[in-house]
């Protein structure tokens, strides 16, 4: 498929919204994934995330990077020790083996395109070790969900 057409609400021809994570392993809520394209000459994987009010993605590492625009809405990223506040067009660095985490903020979702190798490690989840770290900045504790 070289062309998508885009339906409108962040929604493209022959790209179903599925389930964020069916394997049960982690927390989230209220999150969507569509694969926008995959594989080809480049070997990288293009997918919208969508996260509704009140939702989050879950709280994981990795040993690749993530590249993320922000495309819908406005919100709140972890990555490392630091929350940031996101919104349209900006962009997002996760470099590999940094703790991150998505959530909107206000009544809109939290939409974003993300960029990954093709092929790449399963996300690590944290454990009471890297959480009792995450929770020492105050407002680290406060932004994490699990």
């Amino acid at each position: 498929m070289i062309f998508r057409a885009h339906l409108g609400d962040c929604r493209w021809d022959e790209t179903p919204v599925l389930a964020y994570k069916q394997d049960g392993t982690t927390t989230f809520r209220h999150v969507t994934k569509q694969i926008l394209f995959e594989g080809g000459q480049m070997e990288f994987q293009w997918r919208y995330f969508e996260v509704a009010p009140g939702g989050y993605s879950s709280l994981e590492r990795h040993e690749h990077e993530h590249a993320v625009m922000v495309v819908r809405g406005k919100g709140r990223a972890l990555v490392g020790d630091e929350v940031y506040d996101i919104r349209l067009y900006d962009l997002i660095l996760v470099p590999p083996m940094t703790w991150h985490q998505f959530q909107p903020t206000g009544d809109e979702p939290l939409g974003f395109l993300c960029i990954v190798n093709a092929q790449r490690d399963r996300p690590q989840l944290p454990g009471h070790a890297d959480l009792e770290m995450l929770r020492r900045n105050p407002e680290v504790a406060a932004f994490i969900r699990l």
